[in-house]
């Protein structure tokens, strides 16, 4: 949704924004954009200012009073301010994907213009799922929440809609924006939908404790939907038209934004630029209106992508013309446009009678409700609930902490050959950093983020742990289009006990509106990574920073590689992790929340949307859920400085009977909610940690069918809990199976069905074998 922008001027952004940065004056502060002043006499005659009233009857009463041209003007992401009802301007598009941010090329709610420069940098997603720890996922999104209000209490915010998180899957590598995902595991993904939102919108970790008017800050699930092509060989993410089964569509690509709405209750949704089977989603009247609002309950606004209605008619060539355009998206159940478009169009779609007012009038009720959600129609906000954030809460002490220790949990181990990590800070007396990520802050973020409180790379991070320490870049850029004097290289390496090789790739590689090209180390870097190696004294640790995966399989098997850390990117203060990983003031637990496939995997068109494997065609599938073929790292892989041990202490029985149908299988809307919440049972599994070190380790459950039928997952995962062992000490973890969620899997199509036969519940090295629920040709029955 950002136009793209050159990494140069990315960098003097966060340089400028930096320089300036965090010795706020404590000068009076601007009072922040609200309506309904209690000071203001005639606002109490207006009973969209009663906060007695039920919202929706507010914001009827709020919508009657407008005129067509400030509706109109209403409809549009910079929404102008009506000065005789005493509401102010609002700005819908403001970016909390990994910490409050603000468009760089656009309007936007949050710019940090003011005394207010920075906000907590946390790790970019992708590598935050890797952490596998849903309550870990709400803090993050609860500090993001919390610092939005500090800055616009301060005055210094134009709105508290941020249009994250992007729950779209992960499902080919070189997708640009896979980096802003939480992987390509739908169950995994609906579950950090839930505790982003929950998280941002100031709910409880549970949920269902928010109350109207106390929105922390709204939340917007994105992109909706099947959207995961930038630009690809000559396709273009604006006239994209993916074409998805039914199948696909109900077990991948649709469950987090369900989830999202269902049990996040998130208050908004944006609709993706691409065309789904041939219909544009901002135009989907199915899915915006029918699906989300009819079969899901959503109760709260549709955003467009930046530009995506102009594209209907300019580029898509779907509407006939730009009242069309208008007409087609309102008409579809879009509510704001990001653009301008319809500020100059709508108008004249009313003249011509393609729209009417009516339409106009249902998506501004569920604007401004949304508005009135967050309190901003509730008077003064410091004397509101969330009146007592200020700007001590941003960039606050705890909040850094908290970047950190994800950046720590979710950093991955790929390789420790010999137990070279962790390194002995008091053995080790020299150390060589090299590469061309070591010692490039921005390179730390990633995508979609704010001007961070502070920044710590590799380097930096390394140089608090050895005195001694030489460093060299070894290409002059990312692109390693050469090796910056080789020799000179190789002496740095030769000269130290150790050697911390960081390289990868970055915004120049993989970013929105920029797919990959292939799957390897960019340049000369892989050269660069063998002639280090060949050089160093004793074995190297190699860092990546990336998004997508890599193929090192190079480095796998080498023994000159002793150690290798996939770091994602980690935040701000990224490199403090980094180096408290490798010298053991933390035991890493990440694990790959993608899978890492082949360089071969290029040949793969990004443009086929299927998930299942086609063998008459070759065609291998996509995700550990379905593909059929060699990878470099599994999904869900990760080591540690411990070994844990996992056994199946207890497995419950499923209550379920059902009838058997021809096909040997039930849908699962024929079982029905409560029976299937019946069927629910206890797995508990006992973990220990073998280890000399307390580390915290995620438990995945998977569950696999004895026999793969056509169609069916190979492997699934159905539940994961980190849990925290001292040295020598166990646990158990007890996971709850839902045999309607988890042993289900979507018919050609589109209805969630059981299958009858054998499974296997998957702990590590471990296996439970259990059976489907039983089945019987008579008429369904539930034996309780």
């Amino acid at each position: 949704m950002i136009r793209t922008m050159s990494l140069i001027a990315y960098a003097i952004f966060i340089c400028s924004i930096m320089l300036a940065n965090i010795e706020a004056d404590n000068s009076e502060h601007p009072l922040p954009p609200f309506s309904c002043d209690s000071a203001n006499p005639s606002t109490k005659s207006f009973p969209f200012c009663n906060v007695d009233l039920p919202l929706q009857e507010r914001a009827r009463d709020l919508v009657s009073r407008l005129s067509l041209d400030e509706k109109i003007s209403q409809l549009v992401n910079t929404a102008l301010a009506i000065p005789r009802l005493g509401i102010p301007d609002y700005q819908w598009w403001s970016e909390a994907l990994h910490g409050v941010a603000g468009s760089m090329v656009a309007a936007s709610g949050v710019t940090f213009g003011g005394s207010i420069r920075a906000a907590t940098s946390f790790p970019q997603v992708i590598l935050t799922a890797a952490t596998f720890d849903e309550k870990l996922w709400y803090r993050i999104a609860k500090a993001i929440g919390t610092e939005a209000r500090a800055i616009y209490n301060e005055g210094e915010a134009q709105g508290m809609t941020f249009w994250s998180p992007n729950v779209n899957i992960f499902r080919d590598p070189r997708w640009g924006r896979g980096q802003e995902t939480p992987g390509e595991d739908p169950f995994m993904t609906s579950k950090y939908a839930v505790s982003f939102v929950r998280g941002i919108q100031g709910d409880s970790f549970e949920g269902g404790q928010l109350k109207d008017g106390h929105l922390l800050a709204s939340a917007c699930c994105k992109h909706f939907t099947a959207y995961d092509l930038e630009s690809w060989n000559g396709n273009s993410r604006f006239t994209f038209d993916a074409r998805v089964t039914e199948q696909d569509m109900a077990d991948t690509y649709q469950p987090p934004f369900k989830t999202c709405v269902k049990d996040g209750r998130a208050s908004g949704i944006m609709c993706a630029y691409n065309s789904v089977n041939g219909v544009p989603n901002c135009a989907d009247y199915d899915l915006l209106t029918k699906t989300a609002r009819g079969e899901w309950g959503f109760r709260g606004y549709v955003v467009s992508d930046d530009q995506a209605v102009p594209h209907l008619f300019e580029m898509q060539k779907y509407s006939k013309s730009p009242e069309d355009a208008v007409a087609d998206v309102l008409k579809a159940g879009m509510d704001v446009e990001c653009g301008d478009y319809l500020a100059n169009h709508t108008k004249s779609a009313v003249e011509k009678g393609k729209v009417s007012e009516s339409d106009i009038d249902r998506a501004l009720h569920n604007s401004f409700t949304i508005r009135m959600r967050l309190g901003l129609f509730n008077g003064n906000p410091s004397k509101l609930v969330y009146g007592n954030l200020s700007r001590n809460d941003v960039c606050s002490h705890e909040h850094q902490d908290l970047a950190v220790e994800v950046a720590r949990d979710g950093i991955v181990l790929l390789k420790n050959s010999a137990n070279l990590l962790p390194l002995s800070k008091s053995k080790t007396k020299s150390l060589a950093v090299i590469g061309p990520n070591a010692n490039v802050s921005e390179t730390l973020l990633g995508s979609y983020s704010g001007p961070p409180c502070k920044s710590i790379t590799p380097l930096q991070g390394l140089m608090n742990y050895v005195g001694k320490i030489e460093f060299h870049q070894g290409c002059e850029t990312i692109k390693c289009a050469s090796i910056a004097s080789i020799e000179a290289v190789k002496k740095v390496a030769k000269s130290a006990d150790n050697v911390v090789l960081v390289v990868g790739i970055n915004q120049d590689f993989e970013r929105e509106d920029l797919d990959r090209e292939d799957l390897v180390l960019p340049g000369e870097q892989q050269s660069l990574v063998i002639s280090v190696a060949d050089a160093a004294k004793n074995p190297v640790i190699l860092v990546l920073l990336c998004g997508g995966p890599v193929d090192i399989s190079f480095v796998k098997d080498n023994p000159k590689i002793g150690g290798i850390l996939w770091a994602g990117y980690p935040g701000g203060a990224g490199g403090k992790a980094i180096a408290e990983i490798i010298f053991g003031d933390h035991n890493p637990g990440g694990r790959l929340p993608v899978t890492w496939y082949p360089k071969d995997f290029n040949k793969i068109p990004m443009t086929d949307m299927r998930m299942r494997p086609d063998p008459s065609s070759g065609y291998p599938g996509r995700t550990y859920r379905f593909y059929q073929g060699e990878t470099v790292y599994e999904f869900g892989y990760g080591l540690s400085y411990s070994n844990y041990s996992y056994k199946f202490i207890s497995v419950g029985q499923s209550k379920l009977d059902m009838k058997l149908e021809n096909s040997g299988d039930i849908s699962v809307s024929d079982i029905g909610y409560e029976t299937c919440e019946k069927a629910k049972y206890s797995v508990i599994v006992s973990v220990e940690n073998e280890g000399d070190m307390v580390g915290k380790n995620p438990v995945l459950l998977f569950v696999k069918r004895d026999e793969v039928v056509k169609g069916s997952p190979v492997n699934q995962l159905v539940g994961f809990q980190p849990v925290r062992l001292n040295a020598k000490a166990k646990a158990n973890v007890e996971f709850q199976v839902n045999p309607c969620e988890h042993l289900s899997r979507a018919s050609e199509d589109g209805t969630m069905v059981i299958e009858s036969g054998a499974y296997r519940l998957i702990v590590g090295d471990q296996e439970y074998h259990i059976h489907s629920p039983r089945m019987f040709d008579s008429k369904l029955s539930q034996l309780f």
